[in-house]
């Protein structure tokens, strides 16, 4: 297994792919490895709001790689160690919430990218054992170019800044976060990820995830809902959340025996 097809997210992303991610907080490695052997090419773990623990991370990277799926974790605000930790453990791909400013996202990259882009420290192990690297410099010579970070847009500090978060070295993508944008550009009124200023504001983002020529992607409540990004230029698409996959089983076969 060569460097190259031990990573999948960036080389897909980078050969103009549309990627769907499935979303996993319940702390379940098997039901996240689950979600990857369903088909989905990667799996995100929400070590934001969902109840992961370090142990559960280090236990479903690798079990969601072991379905054939690239995995994928948000990190807490600001937790930007999380985020070499979470790449130590063999993560291809981490997500930040809250990058509001370029030096936030120089911040971020500082943590997630090895010098010269950033300032990475060294200890890689199980994500070389994982992806059978022998030679660790290999590694080292093509971890950045293999490892995806996504900046989260979702106030109105991060819409002010998009551009020049869109353009730090070291940013791959940019990542809207509906829910928390439409509670900012409302001022705290409402949380409605389908408001139409935040549909509004998907195309602004957009606009300088190209302009930078880093890659687009956003969280989806549904599969219509990413099937429609998509088709406005969103490459990575998050999509529904393991919780809601096991509602909507339960609620399928609960119809059945009734009928």
């Amino acid at each position: 297994m060569t460097t190259a097809t031990a990573f999948s997210l960036a080389r897909r992303l980078r050969a103009g792919e549309t990627v769907h991610s499935g979303w996993c907080g319940l702390s379940s490695a098997i039901a996240a490895e689950l979600v990857g052997r369903e088909g989905f090419p990667a799996v995100t773990l929400d070590g934001q709001h969902g109840l992961w623990d370090t142990a559960s991370i280090v236990s479903a990277i690798a079990q969601v790689r072991q379905s054939g799926a690239a995995a994928i974790v948000r990190i807490a605000v600001g937790e930007f160690a999380t985020a070499s930790r979470a790449l130590d453990f063999g993560a291809e791909g981490i997500i930040a919430p809250m990058i509001n400013t370029q030096a936030d996202a120089r911040a971020y990259v500082s943590f997630a990218k090895f010098p010269p882009i950033g300032e990475r420290s060294w200890g890689p192990h199980r994500a070389t054992t994982l992806a059978n690297i022998p030679d660790q410099k290999v590694y080292l010579r093509e971890a950045n170019d293999l490892t995806v970070t996504f900046a989260m847009i979702e106030t109105r500090t991060a819409l002010d800044n998009v551009e020049a978060i869109a353009a730090t070295p070291g940013i791959d993508a940019l990542f809207l976060g509906p829910a928390d944008l439409s509670i900012a550009l409302s001022k705290g009124a409402n949380v409605d990820p389908m408001a139409g200023e935040v549909d509004r504001e998907l195309d602004r983002i957009t606009a300088a995830a190209t302009k930078a020529g880093k890659v687009m992607g956003a969280h989806c409540h549904s599969a219509e809902r990413a099937v429609a990004l998509a088709k406005r230029g969103v490459r990575f698409l998050a999509v529904g959340s393991d919780m809601g996959f096991l509602r909507a089983g339960a609620a399928a076969a609960l119809k059945a025996l009734k009928s």
